[in-house]
């Protein structure tokens, strides 16, 4: 039986649907079946991993952005919010860390030192690289907005919870100017009833609307490795499922899982208002809908936090983020870095991605370089700065500023003129 439901890796297995006993009773209700969490330590090491990477990648773009590659602390901490930093670490402490990205220089002014922060040769032209990747790959990562918004139900998202994903799914950090307003036919940017910005995708595409799970189905199916059901035209797949060595089902859980795969299976592109939130065919409906969406990033993770405001957009029930934990076959979630993020089992291969987009390459080198600048520094290579960050205590409260534009505040007339790139 086990066998029969994991079938092979990085293939799903379906058996055909019984009418009777514990498969009937899950078109109509939802099983109070609990599976426990296993750590996974290989899975973990890839969120332990990139800790500091975010931060480090976003200061470059915004040292980047100026005509000298070079700003001044103070001007920094204004994206504090953003980096993610723990509250008790410096800001400039964190940037003193990587060498080999970031270079510092004191600066007279009103007669104390301010530390000035400016990217190296290497971090300069790495982001170079990084830029014409982006261009080389604009068309997908446009195709990833767009499949994003024709997941809601209106086919619009704040930017705010767009902001939240865009690390993850590879768009540009100042994606809002440099990348939608080149897609006037795709994309609008509209007013929210509660004054914030969204954005609107103006025509459906077909061709886009079918998920990875169709995808791999129909591919499988080619090579005789995958059968699928079909009753009175409703699709049955089941989703790849691995475990953690070692993690043991009961024989109870097995049987709900199998009869669980063999439900229908719902397009996270449909109409499923239709669904009774209480039955487990909806609930496999939602673990559809993070399916894709997980397969929509880059490294097929996300933090949990980051789709906690997605419910209303998506249509999905309350307490809908529940099947990350009643289905660690499909998802797992780590607690690394002090944060939970839900991680796509099928896409790895122990720490492994096994389909790497050209940006995560780019993201491995920055990592290197970051690991290149921790060693050479703790044995002795750089000098430690004379400077002393007397202008970050000064400006402490600028760590509450937000790098991200103020939508709340953005009326129509100025819309265009906010959202036009500052570099």
């Amino acid at each position: 039986m086990l066998r029969l439901l994991l079938g092979r890796a990085g293939s799903s297995s379906v058996i055909s649907l019984r009418r009777d006993g514990f498969a009937y009773e899950q078109r109509f209700s939802l099983v109070n079946i609990k599976l426990k969490w296993v750590k996974d330590r290989a899975l973990d090491a890839i969120v332990a991993g990139e800790g500091e990477l975010r931060a480090a990648c976003l200061l470059v773009s915004i040292l980047a952005c100026d005509p000298r590659h070079c700003l001044p602390i103070y001007h920094l901490l204004k994206h504090r919010k953003q980096l993610g930093l723990s509250p008790d670490l410096r800001l400039s402490t964190f940037i003193r860390r990587y060498p080999t990205l970031f270079s510092e220089f004191p600066v007279i002014a009103g007669g104390s030192t301010v530390p000035w922060f400016c990217l190296t040769d290497g971090a300069l032209k790495l982001h170079q690289e990084e830029i014409e990747i982006f261009q080389a790959n604009e068309t997908d990562l446009v195709e990833r907005l767009q499949k994003l918004l024709m997941l809601t139900r209106d086919r619009i998202l704040p930017l705010q919870t767009i902001d939240q994903l865009k690390w993850d799914m590879g768009l540009p950090n100042d994606y809002s100017f440099s990348l939608v307003p080149h897609y006037p036919q795709l994309f609008s940017f509209i007013h929210l009833p509660d004054d914030r910005i969204g954005l609107k995708l103006l025509c459906w595409d077909e061709r886009l609307a079918v998920s990875q799970l169709q995808k791999s189905s129909l591919a499988a199916a080619v090579e005789h490795y995958h059968h699928q059901w079909q009753q009175q035209g409703v699709q049955t797949l089941g989703f790849p499922i691995r475990f953690t060595r070692g993690f043991g089902l009961k024989k109870k859980c097995m049987q709900w899982l199998e009869e669980w795969q063999q439900l229908p299976y719902t397009s996270p592109y449909v109409d499923a208002s239709h669904l009774d939130p209480r039955t487990d065919v909806s609930e496999k409906r939602i673990v559809g809908v993070f399916h894709e969406l997980l397969h929509l990033t880059l490294q097929k993770k996300t933090e949990r936090k980051n789709v906690s405001n997605l419910r209303k957009p998506l249509g999905l029930p309350q307490k809908f983020t529940k099947v990350f934990g009643r289905h660690p076959g499909i998802f797992y979630i780590s607690h690394k870095c002090a944060t939970q993020t839900v991680i796509l089992r099928e896409a790895y291969d122990c720490e492994k991605l096994l389909q790497k987009h050209p940006l995560v390459g780019i993201r491995e080198r920055y990592a290197a370089m970051m690991k290149e600048g921790l060693l050479n520094r703790s044995r002795g290579l750089y000098k430690s700065s004379p400077c002393k960050s007397q202008e970050e205590d000064k400006d402490h409260s600028l760590q509450e500023l937000e790098f991200s534009t103020p939508y709340n505040i953005l009326s129509e007339d100025n819309l265009d003129e906010n959202l036009r790139a500052p570099c």
